[in-house]
C-alpha cells in the first residue's frame, strides 16, 4: 500500500487517530445538539458574512482535536478552520469541528466533524464523524474507505441523465444566485439535484452511491480534505481546488467514474467556470 512514501502500518495508525478524536469530538458535539432540541441555547457569532455562522461548539470541539492530537501526536501541526495553522512538512491534521454549522443550529442533523492527516497537502487518512447518526466514514491512502467498517464502493449509473448530483452554495449572496443560475441549467441534464449543507456529508454520500455527483466552488481544505479520500478511495473520479480550470479555480468535483466525464462537460457547458 503506497501513501506519499508512508507505510501500511502508519496509515492505519494516522486512520484511527483521526476516527478516535473525531468520535470523541462528535460526543461534545451531539451532546450540546441535544441540549438545543430541549430548549438550551449556544453561542453565535459571525465569520465572512451574516450567513456564516460559528458556534461555541464549534469552537469547544476544535479544541477538544487539538488537545487530543497533541497528546496522541505531539508535535504535528493542526490546521483547523477555526484556530487556523498552516501546512508543515510532515504530518498535518486537518480539521472541521463541525462541518455544516448552519444545519447544527437549526436542529437539522446533517453536520459532522472532520478530521485528516495531510503530507505535503495531500490527505493520507482521514475520518468524518457523524455526531447524531453515529456514522463514521473512514480512508486510507491506496488502501480503500469505509463506513462504519463496511469498505464503500461508488455507483455506476449509465448516464448523466439517471445521475443524482449534489450540490453546494456560497455564503455570498451575489456568488450563491450565481451559483443558483447554475444548479438550474443542471437540472435539465441529471435526474434531480440535492442540496444538503455539509460538504463533507456530500462527498462521503458519492463513496456510498447515495449521491452519483457532487460539485461545488469555495470549500476550504478542511471541508473536503478527509471526505474527498473516502470518494476517491470509493472509486470516484475526485478534482479538487486548482485540478479543473475549466470548472473554476476553486471548484470541488467527485462523481462515479461511469458519468464522470460527462458530468465534467455538462458543468462546463454550463458555465461552472464562471460561478
Amino acid at each position: 500500500m503506497a501513501g506519499v512514501g508512508v507505510d501500511e502500518a502508519t496509515l492505519n495508525d494516522l486512520k484511527n487517530t483521526a476516527e478516535q478524536v473525531g468520535v470523541e469530538a462528535a460526543h461534545l458535539v451531539r451532546s450540546a445538539w441535544m441540549r438545543m432540541q430541549s430548549g438550551g441555547s449556544v453561542a453565535v457569532d459571525t465569520k465572512s458574512a451574516e450567513t456564516d455562522v460559528v458556534t461555541a461548539v464549534d469552537r469547544e470541539s476544535e479544541e477538544l482535536v487539538r488537545t487530543r492530537l497533541g497528546r496522541l501526536r505531539p508535535g504535528e501541526p493542526v490546521l483547523g478552520e477555526e484556530g487556523g495553522g498552516e501546512l508543515g512538512g510532515g504530518v498535518t491534521w486537518v480539521v472541521d469541528p463541525i462541518d455544516g454549522t448552519v444545519n447544527f443550529l437549526y436542529g437539522l442533523p446533517d453536520f459532522a466533524v472532520s478530521i485528516a492527516a495531510q503530507i505535503d497537502g495531500v490527505s493520507v487518512a482521514g475520518a468524518v464523524v457523524e455526531p447524531v447518526s453515529g456514522r463514521r466514514w473512514t480512508a486510507v491512502r491506496g488502501g480503500g474507505a469505509w463506513l462504519d467498517g463496511r469498505q464503500l464502493t461508488v455507483s455506476a449509473p449509465e448516464r448523466l441523465e439517471l445521475s443524482l448530483l449534489g450540490i453546494g452554495f456560497s455564503y455570498s449572496q451575489e456568488r450563491r444566485v450565481r451559483q443558483g443560475a447554475l444548479a438550474a441549467r443542471m437540472v435539465s441534464r441529471v435526474r434531480d439535484v440535492r442540496r444538503r449543507g455539509s460538504a463533507s456529508l456530500d462527498l462521503c454520500a458519492v463513496a456510498a452511491g447515495w449521491l452519483d455527483g457532487f460539485f461545488e466552488h469555495g470549500l476550504h481544505r478542511w471541508d473536503w480534505a478527509a471526505a474527498a479520500l473516502v470518494a476517491q478511495e470509493a472509486g470516484a473520479t475526485v478534482l479538487l481546488p486548482g485540478d479543473a480550470a475549466d470548472l473554476g479555480e476553486d471548484a470541488t468535483f467527485a462523481a462515479a467514474p461511469s458519468v464522470a466525464a460527462d458530468l465534467r462537460a455538462a458543468l462546463a457547458a454550463s458555465g461552472a467556470a464562471e460561478v
